[in-house]
This record gives C-alpha cells, structure tokens and sequence, in this order.
C-alpha cells in the first residue's frame, strides 16, 4: 500500500476561495484530490519537455471537398505509421469531417506530425492533446 504523506500548504485566502469554487464546479470531494490532479498534470508536462515517450490525440476538422486534401492527410499519416496506433473518422456534414489520431511515440515526434496535419491547408481546426502513458506517476 502506498504511504501518504500530509503536509501543510500557506495560500492567500483569495487564491483558496478561488481554488475550492474551481474545484467545486469540477465535483472534487476534497482538495487533495485536486492537487494531486494539478501535480500530476504538471508532471506529464514535464514528459514532454523532456521529449520521454508520451500518448496523445490528435483532432482535426477539414472541409472534405479542398482539392487534394483527403490525399494529403493520408499521406502524412502514412508517412508516420509508426507513431499512429488508432484513428477515427466521422463525417460531421456534407462538407466536413472530424478525425481523431491516437499517436504514442516521443513527444517532439508527436508534435512533428500534429504541427503538419493541423497546418495543411483546408484543416479549418486541429489540436495535440498531450497526455502520459502513466509509467511512472502515482
């Protein structure tokens, strides 16, 4: 089992009133939870920066009747097999799709393919969702 640790933490009592309406509108049951949310995030960050092998979504929305687009982000796509494990395509309307990449690999990897795909042009929107494979956090 793992030990707990309690520790004490000073804060202005506006920066604690805005924390606990923060976590009350996110259905916390306590404020440890939601620190250890916060580091937890903070930590995974840190992954990524020190480009550790990381997981992530990618998710892009394009307009299916640009010329040569669907071509394009297939081609990407294949260029980078390797860090690609899933994808999802959805036809949103007549004109456009929505996909999402599930991509596991380092993070400069990652935001390699995520920066080509979102900037070809006639993807109206896309984002890197950077998350953590878990090895490593408690």
């Amino acid at each position: 089992m793992k030990k707990l640790v309690r520790f004490g933490v000073s804060l202005d009592h506006h920066l604690l009133n805005d924390f606990d309406r923060l976590i009350a509108g996110r259905k916390y049951t306590n404020r440890s939870e939601a620190l250890r949310d916060l580091i937890r995030d903070n930590l995974v960050g840190h992954e990524w920066d020190e480009d550790k092998e990381t997981v992530g979504t990618i998710t892009f929305v394009y307009d299916h009747h640009v010329r040569d687009l669907t071509r394009k982000l297939t081609d990407i796509q294949h260029r980078y097999q390797s860090l690609i494990l899933s994808g999802m395509h959805v036809h949103l309307d007549h004109d456009h799709c929505l996909e999402v990449l599930v991509v596991k690999g380092k993070g400069s990897e990652i935001k390699t393919v995520s920066d080509e795909l979102i900037g070809t042009k006639g993807v109206k929107h896309g984002k890197l969702t950077a998350t953590t494979t878990g090895k490593g956090l408690s």
